[in-house]
């Protein structure tokens, strides 16, 4: 089960992605996973998440700070 934290960085990046015109193959691309993986994590049906090392790559790959990743209560 996803926590509440882990959701919002889905939702974060997802909404990133999309809002950069990338496909799920070209996010995985730039932070150097497969293909299927950033389907399993935004899908949430599977237990696939974000770790700390994704997200530092997921920011470097938009330009951003990986705290613009995190929900503001946590920083």
């Amino acid at each position: 089960m996803l926590t509440n934290i882990e959701i919002f960085v889905i939702n974060k990046i997802k909404k990133l992605r999309l809002e950069n015109g990338l496909s799920q193959a070209e996010l995985a691309h730039k932070i150097n996973v497969s293909n299927g993986f950033i389907g399993k994590i935004e899908s949430m049906k599977y237990n696939s998440k974000y770790n700390l090392n994704l997200i530092n790559r997921v920011a470097k790959a938009f330009n951003i700070s990986p705290q613009d990743l995190l929900p503001k209560k946590y920083l």
